[in-house]
């Protein structure tokens, strides 16, 4: 509906509106999206499976790696079909309840992966500045309680914010400005007053980004302190500097996207439309693309689980093919 009858009247559905700058070219942008969504599910799905059956990759620290992918895989796929049937038949139409759905499922997943980026520096501050204590510390019970409470800090959070959503009502336009159910895209549309929406959504950024970003940043600084002590050979010290340094310019990235696309709604930061999608979209893909490789392909244990792995299936295929 173009026109509402009344702030009695609420909206049961919304259309996306996202990357409207690019009407004519919408169509070719399903490409390189979709080409993406297939690395990120080949990426994280293989890495995912390597991790599940190589019995050698039991550790803590590549079961959060696995956790990592997985949450990866999900959240890409929460939104990419349903960007993809807009951008190649214009369903660009979703209930009001699709809407929530995915606002949560989003949310909650990217603030999973925070958590969970978090409990990887915190893991390897320990392997690498408290050796003798690692194994006492980080068990297989320490891990289980750590995963429940980031599901539960994700969950019981994320809840919040969307219920807050979706009790507003929704008198005005019925265009979402992005190509997903992004939490304050939704919010902006409502006709009475959002200012919980807004502080909930503060509220948020400062839980997850305020928090964990510099325990991240602490975890590390102490990692690349501990590893340039211990190192005698210059090729060590790169080694550390340029391991330390990749983990953490992909958590920036993550974050720093994350927050100025959040942090743009709420404080009126002046975006354009198109650069605020895309950003909202690189925002879900970018780590989900990049993880896989500098968590996986660059781990050494991880890259030698994948040649066994994969080499005793070629093995097998060309037994039952002689056979």
């Amino acid at each position: 509906m173009e026109a509402s009858p009344g702030r009695n009247f609420s909206h049961a559905s919304f259309v996306f509106s996202g990357f409207d700058g690019l009407q004519k070219h919408r169509q070719l942008l399903a490409l390189p999206l979709c080409a993406s969504y297939l690395v990120v599910l080949l990426g994280n799905g293989l890495l995912v499976l390597v991790v599940l059956r190589t019995e050698s990759l039991k550790g803590p620290m590549y079961v959060l790696i696995a956790a990592l992918c997985a949450v990866d895989l999900l959240a890409a796929t929460a939104i990419v079909p349903k960007m993809l049937l807009g951008l190649l038949f214009d369903w660009n139409r979703i209930s009001l309840a699709s809407c929530l759905a995915q606002m949560f499922s989003t949310h909650f997943l990217s603030s999973l992966e925070s958590t969970l980026l978090l409990a990887m520096a915190l893991d390897r501050y320990l392997a690498v500045c408290q050796p003798l204590r690692y194994t006492e510390m980080v068990g297989a019970s320490a891990l289980s309680r750590l995963l429940l409470l980031a599901l539960v800090r994700s969950g019981s959070i994320m809840a919040t914010l969307v219920s807050l959503a979706g009790s507003l009502r929704f008198c005005g336009s019925d265009v979402i400005r992005h190509c997903y159910c992004d939490h304050m895209a939704l919010v902006n549309l409502a006709c009475g007053s959002t200012e919980r929406n807004m502080v909930a959504g503060l509220a948020v950024i400062v839980c997850f980004v305020g928090v964990d970003i510099p325990l991240i940043f602490f975890s590390y600084v102490k990692i690349l302190d501990a590893a340039l002590r211990a190192a005698t050979a210059s090729e060590d010290r790169r080694k550390a500097f340029h391991t330390c340094g990749t983990h953490l310019m992909v958590m920036m990235c993550f974050y720093l996207v994350g927050s100025v696309t959040f942090l743009s709604h709420n404080l009126n930061i002046a975006i354009p439309t198109n650069v605020n999608t895309l950003m909202g979209v690189a925002y879900i893909l970018l780590p989900a693309t990049i993880n896989p490789v500098i968590y996986g392909v660059r781990t050494k244990e991880i890259r030698s689980g994948f040649l066994k792995l994969f080499s005793a299936k070629r093995v097998s295929a060309a037994g039952t093919t002689k056979t």
